[in-house]
């Protein structure tokens, strides 16, 4: 895979950031894409499919995140996951 990544900027809807349950939310659907996923906040780059990365980016609410997928879903990928970031939750 040689290929450049696909990137995409979202803003962190959630009112209280992205906290234990956006990330498990987002790590879950990261899950069921082929693509490789990362996610870059400030000087952070990490693994978009794994719970303890995404937790420690500390982002806040309205942080804007770079969302990057590399691989055969990567424009669906970053579709849906933008989606889920900048839904603000029913619950809230």
């Amino acid at each position: 895979m040689n290929e450049a990544p696909l990137q995409r900027k979202v803003v962190v809807a959630n009112p209280n950031g992205l906290h234990m349950r956006p990330s498990a939310a987002f790590v879950e659907l990261a899950g069921r894409f082929q693509s490789e996923v990362t996610v870059r906040y400030e000087d952070k780059l990490v693994n978009g499919k794994s719970l303890w990365d995404l937790l420690l980016l500390a982002a806040m609410p309205g942080s804007e995140l770079t969302l990057e997928a590399r691989g055969p879903d990567a424009r669906e990928a970053l579709d849906e996951l933008a989606a889920l970031l900048a839904q603000v939750p029913q619950d809230v």
